[in-house]
């Protein structure tokens, strides 16, 4: 690596200021100290040259290729929420989000008082100056008032409910016309029209925007056919308006415990895209000749017009397959019946079963947790699951066919998911020994999808069965946006992309632009093909920041639930062991808490990292990572999300 190479990148910081910078998949990062950061922050787009070998004077890091920051291209955030604290006659704000390292000084407060959280806005870092500088933008409210703090996880990850006033310009336009250019549309000839096949919705109960729709029908050959029907999204957001500016900045919807922040309007994503039952809907959609056993004669990509029969809820659909009678009974028992066999295909070939449990918060009318439990996954789930993900792969694969010619005309948008870097497979079948389970990978560090789903098989019912589901569900690569296709390891698919959800995704909604424009429509500028690089690293960006505000808002009602139930003790597992202390799970709310070391017991304890256990020097009492534990919860601080324990 010459001294003069020089790169452009995200760069990510430690809490204490040092910096890495991936240079390539099969060189170590440039290790940037903080004194070379050049006031970056962590996630800025920078420009780094390579600055030889780095050593540290206090001797604890060994030697390292090392860079310096030389020019940040564009912060990854401007805005932060927080609250105040005062330190040397200034008014600092520490924010909430982990990965800034430095408090900011506010020179504006807006007369916020100590004991509120504020947004504020980085506006600058001067020169010779230990922080930067800003200024107060919004008062949210009072520290540890529900409302404040939701409204915090969301405007801290850059997420807010009000919409600008061209949005509402917009959609107002759209309350007042909406219906009547849908129903032109509706009778529009280049439409295939659907209405009179039976069709069903089947979402949550409490969903509010239906984004998709099956269709099926037997035709005379036999063969049945399936029509996967989404949200026609693109017919009324259409490029350089104000709707899909703000849509492209937003990139995804964020579903909080109590809250949906859309990425579109109401009047589109809950009335004029919905597919609501017993209306006609402008869809684009995936239509599948299958034989019997569900293996694919045929496909057709286009726009439609359909007309939903019946939107079913999970429950309802099960109740119906359950009793074997009621509404569209035939039509869902078929869909079932193929469902199946897709699903066992895709097993097949090596397709990761993760289904892990996801929890479900009750809230009483002020936000207060009342109950948790575990979402069930129930046939009618994995049913849907199965016909979105036929219509993804398929119409990756249909694009691609279409935009192999190259050139920056023939761009497509894929979602890729990289096989497991070697390291983290090591470490988890490390981690896996320990706790007795068997893991077989290859000599070059490799797992087979199909050994992931036998570990996955033999922990079912365990009560190390969630952190070992969530322990594999770490080692795994994150699936991203790109424009280039590597396939989706996880889904063992060769193609893959995002097509079903164009409500609440933006990728989806371009790629229904593509279908369009590959089937006569308006075709897509040079210059937004060449936009879609950004676009991906945008979307994969914001997608992370939309599930961080979702996991924090359900961890903040977990640590709100159990603060009335100090004292008490819980069955829970250990779920991770440093030289700090034991971190547990307990078991019915899936809340994660800590030991800390000086409390685990009367002895002094050795942090064993070889084998994940902390060991008692004198009674040699073990604590084993996976082992149950009973556990006294002896704190819990809701502001910070979290829960100190001890061992009952």
């Amino acid at each position: 690596m010459s001294d003069a190479a020089v790169y452009e990148g995200p760069i990510i910081l430690t809490r204490k200021g040092f910096g890495f910078f991936s240079v390539g998949d099969d060189t170590e990062d440039l290790l940037i100290p903080p004194e070379w950061t050049n006031h970056a922050l962590s996630g800025d787009i920078v420009k780094v040259a390579s600055a030889g070998s780095y050593r540290d004077p206090s001797g604890r890091m060994p030697p390292r290729e090392a860079g310096k920051v030389v020019e940040i291209i564009s912060r990854a955030r401007e805005t932060f929420v927080g609250q105040f604290i005062e330190q040397d006659g200034k008014t600092l704000l520490t924010p909430d989000y982990k990965k800034m390292h430095v408090p900011i000084e506010v020179r504006d407060t807006k007369d916020a008082e100590f004991g509120y959280k504020v947004l504020a806005r980085m506006k600058g870092w001067d020169e010779g100056s230990l922080y930067p500088w800003g200024v107060v933008e919004e008062v949210i409210g009072k520290v540890g008032v529900h409302e404040t703090e939701m409204r915090a996880l969301a405007l801290g990850q850059g997420f807010s409910s009000e919409f600008p006033p061209g949005v509402i310009a917009d959609a107002e336009e759209l309350e007042k016309n909406g219906r009547t250019i849908l129903a032109k549309e509706a009778n529009n000839s280049k439409r295939r029209d659907f209405r009179n096949v039976p069709t069903c919705t089947i979402d949550p109960f409490d969903a509010k925007d239906f984004d998709d729709a099956l269709s099926i029908r037997k035709l005379d050959d036999g063969s049945i056919e399936v029509g996967v029907h989404i949200a026609d999204v693109s017919y009324f957001v259409k490029p350089g308006t104000a709707l899909d500016k703000e849509a492209v900045e937003r990139a995804t919807s964020v579903y909080l415990v109590d809250r949906t922040i859309p990425m579109l309007p109401e009047v589109l994503s809950n009335d004029l895209c919905s597919l609501k039952p017993e209306e006609d809907r402008l869809a684009v959609s995936a239509v599948f000749t299958l034989d019997a056993d569900a293996n694919i004669k045929d496909t057709w990509f286009g726009e439609t017009v359909i007309h939903s029969d019946k939107r079913f809820t999970y429950e309802n659909a099960q109740e119906v397959l359950d009793a074997g009678k009621g509404t569209m009974h035939e039509e869902l028992s078929l869909m079932y019946a193929l469902s199946k066999k897709i699903r066992a295909r895709r097993q097949a070939k090596g397709a990761i079963e993760f289904d892990t449990a996801e929890v479900k918060i009750e809230l009483n009318a002020e936000g207060k947790p009342i109950a948790i439990r575990l979402k069930e996954r129930k046939a009618t789930n994995l049913l849907i699951e199965d016909f979105m993900l036929l219509a993804n792969e398929a119409v990756a694969k249909h694009l691609s066919k279409l935009t192999k010619n190259g050139g920056q005309h023939f761009y497509s948008l894929y979602r890729i998911h990289d096989a497991p870097d070697t390291e983290r497979i090591e470490n988890l079948a490390n981690l896996l020994r320990v706790m007795g389970y068997h893991f077989k990978t290859s000599a070059s560090g490799q797992v087979t999808g199909a050994e992931l789903n036998k570990l996955l098989e033999s922990v079912k019912g365990k009560p190390e069965e969630y952190l070992v589901k969530t322990a594999a569900l770490r080692s795994m690569s994150k699936a991203v946006y790109a424009t280039s296709n590597i396939g989706h390891f996880g889904l063992a698919f060769d193609y893959y992309t995002h097509f079903t959800s164009p409500i609440r995704r933006y990728p989806d909604l371009v790629i229904h632009r593509l279908i369009k424009a590959h089937s006569g429509g308006a075709p897509i500028t040079k210059e937004e093909m060449q936009s879609f690089d950004a676009l991906a690293l945008h979307a994969s960006e914001r997608e992370v920041a939309a599930s961080d505000a979702e996991r924090d808002s359900i961890k903040m009602k977990q640590v709100e639930f159990l603060s009335e139930r100090i004292g008490e003790t819980f069955d829970a597992v250990i779920s991770g062991v440093t030289e700090r202390g034991l971190y547990v799970e307990e078991q019915t709310t899936h809340a994660d808490g800590m030991i800390r070391i000086k409390d685990v017991g009367d002895d002094y304890f050795e942090y064993d990292e070889k084998h994940y256990q902390l060991v008692g020097r004198r009674t040699k009492k073990t604590y084993r990572l996976g082992d149950p534990i009973k556990v006294k919860l002896i704190a819990a601080r809701i502001a910070e999300k979290e829960l100190d324990f001890l061992p009952a």
